[in-house]
């Protein structure tokens, strides 16, 4: 438990180091998979930290690029048709 509250604070360094211009959803991608998997560990039992990690960071980087994604287009919601596909229009 020590090593993991020593480590969230390196992690949110890590996370936080960001040297070049990117969009909502690389640093909604990379929060989300920093979050996630400093939860995933969190979470885990003992013996399992390191594959409660990887999934948390996994799930949490999915979530993080949908949510980054969304914010692509400000203004528009995402809708679906009768078909079941997709698409953006402007919110009511």
């Amino acid at each position: 438990m020590k090593k993991i509250l020593l480590a969230l604070p390196l992690v949110a360094l890590v996370a936080g180091c960001n040297t070049y211009n990117t969009g909502p959803n690389t640093n909604a991608t990379l929060g989300g998979g920093a979050a996630g998997a400093a939860l995933g560990a969190a979470i885990a039992d003992d013996g399992d930290r390191f594959e409660g990690a990887l999934i948390g960071g996994a799930l949490g980087a999915a979530a993080g690029n949908l949510i980054g994604r969304a914010q692509n287009r400000p203004g528009q919601c995402i809708y679906r048709n009768s078909a079941g596909q997709q698409y953006y229009a402007a919110c009511p």
